[in-house]
């Protein structure tokens, strides 16, 4: 029985990332076939971002496994960031860098 668990606790975070990026490329090809230009309009970039920090810190202070915490921490990111949205007034990124 320990077996299951030192396979499922190597399997695990690479299983759930993999999931991550499905579904991240998913989206972003859906807005590339619809050529809407809203890929911005909502938060996934930054909560993905905050969520695997956020992720890594809990990982760390209740001494489980990292893989672990940062993949829970992308997932929640993921979908946390994808129900918030920009609001008009904001500027997206590829806006500022435009010469």
């Amino acid at each position: 029985m320990n077996d299951v668990y030192v396979f499922i606790d190597a399997a695990l975070p690479w299983i759930a990332i993999g999931l991550m990026l499905a579904v991240f490329f998913a989206r972003m090809a859906r807005i590339a076939v619809t050529k809407k230009n809203d890929g911005d309009a909502d938060r996934v970039s930054e909560g993905m971002a905050l969520g695997m920090c956020f992720g890594v810190a809990l990982s760390v202070a209740l001494h489980i496994n990292l893989g672990i915490g940062m993949m829970a921490g992308l997932l929640y990111g993921l979908l946390i960031g994808s129900r918030i949205a920009k609001k008009d007034g904001e500027k997206r990124e590829t806006d500022t860098h435009r010469t």
